[in-house]
């Protein structure tokens, strides 16, 4: 008797305007991100040199995300990979290396990180350009992190639902193990934060992120 695969039915999500709330942090993004690129300019500056040092090529790494609604735009980072990391002949050799299931790619002894890039995952510090994402206004501090065009290609329906807010720089996944959590369970916890988002839920996870940076867990 042939085997029958029952799918999981998804628990039900509903999704609520909150445009006071939107309003009132997207004042609040452009205030914060203003003050931290200011005082974090010198980390930037030794940053910049340092990549640069390492291996001659840029020091910021641009690459298309898809943000509130699938829209698409440019997010910066300070670059933690080899040059040549998004060419077809590298994308091939680690592909089998995929720790994560799903459509996202995951892998924590991914050959094209190099020497500082290592570091600079580990204490989170290659994710501050996205300072200059917020300001401009098409990510915020708190928010699901915007995925890959090619893994929001694999989407389900439900899963899209993570669209519909913008992506952020830290959200509870950032805090509950990143990497080290299944797929399923990151949607499930980008969908918490959606129904629970307030200014008091962004606090929350502020305060639950400075921990989860200081400990590295989960990073590559």
């Amino acid at each position: 008797m042939a085997e029958v695969k029952i799918k999981e039915a998804q628990p039900e999500f509903v999704f609520k305007e909150k445009k006071v709330y939107d309003f009132v942090k997207r004042i609040l993004d452009i205030i914060f991100s203003i003050i931290a690129i200011i005082v974090l300019s010198p980390v930037f500056l030794i940053v910049a040199i340092a990549i640069r040092i390492s291996d001659g090529g840029p020091a910021i790494y641009t690459q298309t995300r898809v943000g509130k609604n699938g829209v698409q735009f440019k997010m910066y980072k300070f670059r933690s990979m080899c040059v040549n990391a998004d060419s077809k002949e590298m994308l091939q050799q680690v592909k089998k290396l995929n720790e994560m299931d799903g459509p996202a790619f995951k892998a924590k002894n991914d050959p094209r990180i190099t020497r500082i890039g290592k570091v600079l995952r580990k204490t989170s510090i290659d994710e501050l350009p996205q300072l200059f994402n917020i300001l401009i206004g098409n990510m915020t501090f708190i928010g699901p992190r915007p995925p890959l065009v090619s893994e929001t290609r694999k989407y389900t329906e439900y899963q899209k639902n993570r669209l519909l807010v913008k992506g952020g720089l830290t959200c509870y996944w950032q805090c509950s193990g990143r990497n080290d959590i299944k797929f399923n369970e990151w949607v499930r916890l980008d969908l918490k934060y959606i129904t629970e988002r307030s200014l008091l839920t962004d606090l929350k996870i502020i305060l639950l992120t400075v921990p989860a940076v200081f400990s590295g867990k989960g990073a590559n």
